[in-house]
Parts: C-alpha cells; structure tokens; sequence
C-alpha cells in the first residue's frame, strides 16, 4: 500500500560528493566532472523507468544537458566544503502507474521548487516492483534575471558610530560610510589586540595589527537561501508532497491516503514502528496467542479438558453400556468435546493465516534490508581502502589519483543510493532505525516460533477430534437396539447444558478473544461430522418418523388414526 517517505539530503565536497557524479549515478549515464576531470560512468546501472530535467524561466536552455547543468553548478562553487545541491528521495504509491508517477513528480516539481527558482534533476527508479521511488537533485543557488548565480552567503562587516556596532555588506557600506558608519580593524593596545575604527585608533597612535576588518562569522546568508535551507521550508514541502500524491490517488479513483505527520501530531495513541509492539499489539487484536506463558497456560487448560473427556467417557462406557440417560449423557458429552475440540481448530487456523500473512509481508522485506546492509558494508570497507591507498600515493602520480577519485566518487554514490534504499525500507517496515528493524526479526522469530507451536497443537487437536469422533461411533453402535426417538429427545433436553459450559469453558480459556461465531461455526461442523440433520426436528416430525418405523414392520396401522 502507498507509503508516506521523503528523505532530505545535501550533496556536499565536504562529505566527499559530488554534484556531477550524483546526476550521473541516477540517471544511469556517463558524465565527465570537469572540476576534477574525473569520468562518472553508471550506463552500467539498472533500474531506470524515467528521467527530466526542470529549468525555471531564467536559466540557460542549453542547461537541459544533464551534463552542462551540473558542471556548471560544480564550476561555480569554489571552497572544499561546498554544498553542491538538495536531494530528496520520495517513495512513489504502487497504487500508480507509471505516466501517473512522472504526472505526479512534474506537477510537485513545478510547483514547489520551479517556480521558486530552481533547476531540477528527477530520476524514477524501480528495480524490482517493490520499491518504485523518486531521486530529486535540486539546486542551491538563487538565479537572477540575467540567469547568472546569485551569492549564498555574503560579508557582512560589523561597523559602529557613536559606540553602536551594526552589520553591513558591500553594497550596503558606501552608503552607511556617507553617514558616519566606519569599519573596525584589529590595533595593539598594550599587550592586547583590541577592534576600533581608525579615527579612534589613530588619534590614540595605535598600531594596525591586521587588514581584515570586524565581520560576523558566516556572513549575511541570501534570503532566498536562507528560506530554502530552513526547517520552516522543509516541513511545507514534505506536507505538500503528502496532498500531491493524494490528490493523485484521489484522481485515479484510489481509496488510499499517506499522511506527512507524526503519529503524536495526528493525535494517535500508538506508537508509529514496530519494534514499540504494534505488531504484537496487532497480534492480540486478531486472537492470535503471541505470548509464550499464555500459551503454555491455554494449553494446560486444554490437557484438563482431554483428560476430563477420557475418563468420563470411560467411566459411564463401564457402568451402565445400554439405558438411555447414560448413552445419551455420554453422547452430549463427547459432541461437546468434539465442539471444543473443532473450536481450537478453528482458532488455531485463524491464528495461524494470520500469521502466515505477516511473516508473508515482512519476511521478504528482512531478506531485502539484510542484503542491502551487507552490500552497504562491502561497498563501505571497498571506499575506505582505496580513501587509505590515495592517501599514500604521492600528488605527482595525477593519473593514479584521477583513477582513484573516480572509483571512490563511484563507491560514495552506491553507498548513498543503498542508504537511502535502507532509509525507504525502514520506513516501508515501520522502522526509525536499524535498532527498530532488529526487534522486527526478534518479532519474527516470535511469530516462527508461535507458528510452529500452534502446528503441533494443531497435530494435537487433530487426532482428539478424530478419538472423540471414534468414541461417539462407538456410542451410537450402542443405540442399535434402543428406541431413537427416545434417545434423541433426551438428548436434545441435555444439550442446551452442555451448550452453556462449552460456552464457560471456552470463554475461560479464551478471555476477550472468545468469539461466538466461531463457536457456531464449530458447531456446524461437528454436526456434519456427526451427519445430524441441518434443521431442528419438531416433536411431532419425531413422533411421525418414529410411527413411519413402527408401520414398516405393522403396515395395516394408520398414524392419523393412532393420534
């Protein structure tokens, strides 16, 4: 079922990404990285259903290519920490097909980002029609007009007049010159170094000790920077990812809703992961035992009612084999079983799907996430080796260090896919992390284990209902030369008892998951097994059947006349 994920990510030099490898990886193509004349070949990589690039108004048409968009972004940024683009990673609803996944992604595109300014990267992967999501890379920095970059961040220098200090940019300071607003510089002052403007330094003949002036650390961050990198802007856009994949869903006819909130914003009481015990939660809800004491004390309870069956049956089998009251208590006493008997049958089936069903769902979600964190693992340990022998690999051997920049730019793009592919997972599953996913196998386990209990009950409930079916035979063998009629009045005055402690026992075995229906439903069955009419018979179909007998071997009697 359509799941809610956007993963938020940053694509930095500083974390060893780049820009240009980032668009080559998803987008399964082949991308020279001019900055650092490495070569980003993934042609080889599966799993591409769709790609486009989304230029706002401004920018350059030749940024279409893949290829010229990035470089021109890694071009661009100087430092070696510098935050190359965003990158979202969203979990598209299997609900959909794929021209209403690439409608979907093209209108939260234009939308959100587009028209604000950006210049979008958009690659649909699905490798195995399990996981079908969405690589969105974005730019980081504003365009103006002319469609030139605009600056992220700019100097901001601390000025004071008359002993108040006030922040100005480049622009800003000619014009606060004018008005009596100066600079401060680093001066000698004794032993210290001490900020003042120099009217006041060189009135006091102190000496210059730097020619950078005062700034704030970070500078004055462009306002439309500033908004995309808040966490304000983030929660907007995931909720707005949230109702464009509704209304899509809602478009196409789907009952279906994903929802962007926590479980505490939305006002619910469970937890939202499995590993706090929604899974058993959900267990106990359905009637499945999940609990290894419980278990073990249901089924001591039901090695009572065995032992109980035996020795009654064999007791009154003893005493008295062919009066009426005793066969018919003995026969009412093993349907009873029998009812109960075919009960935790039923029970243990329900169980038992129920089971089956979630171990079908999660178990191949386990395999998935495992085989994604030991290729993780390998993909890691493969970076840090060829990180550690670039290390030892003198800068006059360019070739060598090229060769390798592009296999650890290769690895740390792998490494970041099958992060995000465990991210979406986790998510699928329920999990917040890999502690969350651990307790789901413990879970698992759980449940295997219930299973395989719930199996040899099974075994064992099976051969009591087939003794207890055998004894009744041997009852009714008993009846040959008793009146039936007679028999079966008697034992239709016994049954609504035995009906009632059935009815005890069972609820006392079963508590709040005791369920009436299912006890009719054993009761249907048992009277298949045991061949009992499907109807009730009245008082006078008995008493003309029993005439319809007796006239077989008396034909001249008439039934009309006898009543």
């Amino acid at each position: 079922m359509a799941i809610y994920h956007l993963e938020a990510k940053v694509v930095s030099r500083g974390t060893g990404r780049s820009a240009v490898a980032a668009a080559a990886y998803m987008s399964c193509s082949q991308i020279l990285n001019d900055y650092d004349g490495v070569q980003h070949d993934y042609t080889r990589k599966q799993g591409l259903v769709w790609q486009q690039i989304f230029l706002p108004e401004h920018a350059p048409a030749e940024w279409q290519d893949r290829s010229v968009l990035w470089n021109a972004v890694e071009e661009n940024e100087k430092t070696k920490d510098s935050r190359l683009a965003r990158e979202f990673v969203v979990a598209l609803p299997i609900e959909l097909k794929q021209p209403e996944w690439q409608e979907l992604l093209t209108e939260f595109v234009q939308d959100q980002f587009v028209s604000d300014g950006m210049c979008a990267d958009v690659c649909i992967h699905d490798t195995d029609g399990h996981n079908p999501h969405a690589h969105i890379m974005l730019t980081v920095r504003p365009l103006d007009e002319q469609g030139k970059w605009q600056y992220k961040t700019e100097k901001e220098y601390l000025c004071v007049r008359k002993g108040e200090e006030r922040g100005f940019t480049s622009s800003e300071f000619k014009t606060a010159q004018a008005d009596g607003w100066e600079k401060q510089y680093q001066y000698k002052v004794g032993k210290k170094k001490v900020y003042m403007p120099p009217s006041a330094a060189e009135a006091q003949g102190y000496e210059r000790v730097s020619k950078y002036p005062k700034s704030t650390k970070y500078g004055r961050q462009n306002p439309i920077s500033a908004r995309w990198n808040s966490d304000e802007q983030l929660v907007l856009w995931r909720e707005a990812w949230a109702d464009t994949v509704n209304q899509s869903l809602e478009r196409s006819g789907m009952e279906e809703r994903i929802d962007h909130r926590s479980h505490a914003a939305r006002g619910l009481d469970e937890q939202p992961t499995v590993h706090e015990g929604v899974i058993a939660r959900a267990m106990e809800r359905k009637g499945i035992v999940a609990d290894r004491c419980e278990l073990n004390r249901q089924i001591k309870a039901d090695n009572v009612l065995l032992r109980e069956l035996k020795s009654l049956v064999q007791k009154l089998m003893d005493a008295v084999k062919n009066t009426i009251p005793v066969i018919a208590e003995a026969m009412e006493t093993v349907r009873q079983k029998m009812i109960i008997f075919r009960y935790h049958l039923l029970h243990i089936k329900s169980g038992k799907t129920q089971i089956n069903n979630t171990l079908q769902v999660v178990q191949p979600d386990i395999k998935r996430y495992e085989n994604i964190v030991k290729r993780l693992k390998v993909k890691v340990r493969e970076r840090q080796v060829l990180l550690e022998e670039k290390k030892t690999i003198p800068a006059i051997h360019i070739f060598r260090h090229r060769e390798l920049s592009q296999k650890i730019a290769a690895l740390t793009e792998e490494i970041e896919e099958l992060k995000s592919e465990k991210a979406l997972l986790l998510n699928q599953v329920g999990c917040a992390d890999d502690h969350g996913m651990a307790e789901v196998k413990q879970r698992v386990a759980s449940m295997e284990s219930s299973l395989e209990k719930l199996n040899q009950r099974e075994k064992k409930y099976t051969a009591e209902l087939d003794a207890a079916l055998v004894q009744y035979a041997e009852l009714q063998r008993q009846t040959t030369d008793i009146d039936t009629m007679e028999l079966d009045m008697v034992c239709q005055a016994i049954r609504p008892n035995r009906e009632r402690e059935t009815v005890q026992q069972l609820q006392t075995a079963y508590g709040k998951r005791f369920d009436s229906g299912m006890l009719a439903q054993s009761g249907k069955d048992v009277a298949h097994m045991l061949d009992e009419a499907a109807e009730p018979v009245s008082i006078h179909q008995k008493l003309r059947q029993s005439y319809e007998q007796q006239n077989k071997r008396h034909p001249t009697k008439d039934y009309n006349q006898e009543r």
